[in-house]
């Protein structure tokens, strides 16, 4: 099944495979809504060449001279604390974004400030975007030109 979305002025489709919740598709369209502007080569569930597949994903411009290869990776609701500790760690991102939509985020900030070394969480780097329980009825018509502050809150780990 897909779904057609307008995002931030962009007609975009995505994809429900089988197994996935709409709720994990509808995060995908808000975290690109939110961050195309930033970086506008961002891309949707593309292969990058390491064991984990992101949901979200923009390269480093290589002619940058940056270190690090993804600029932005992002992983849209149930993510494993060894995953995301693994990507810090090893897969060269510069900032990583968990995307949830849960009651109280609270407790996952804490479990990743346990789970994951400070050596990988400077500030700014590790986020988590939580968004308010009825964001699925907010959105209901798809046409999304910016996520209203007001439906998230954003916590740096």
């Amino acid at each position: 099944m897909h779904y057609d979305f307008e995002l931030a002025g962009r007609r975009v489709r995505l994809w429900q495979r089988t197994g996935e919740s709409y709720e994990h598709v509808l995060m995908k369209a808000l975290g690109y809504a939110m961050y195309v502007g930033e970086f506008p080569a961002l891309e949707i569930e593309q292969r990058v060449g390491l064991r984990y597949k992101p949901d979200l994903v923009a390269r480093t411009d290589s002619s940058a001279g940056f270190a690090l290869p993804f600029a932005f990776w992002g992983e849209c609701g149930q993510t494993a604390m060894r995953k995301t500790a693994w990507l810090l760690k090893h897969a060269g991102v510069a900032q990583l974004v968990l995307f949830k939509i849960t009651g109280n985020s609270s407790a996952l900030v804490e479990e990743l400030r346990d789970a994951v070394d400070e050596r990988y969480r400077a500030p700014g780097r590790l986020v988590v975007i939580n968004f308010a329980p009825d964001i699925v009825e907010r959105t209901r018509e798809r046409r999304i030109a910016r996520v209203a502050e007001a439906w998230y809150t954003r916590t740096s780990v």
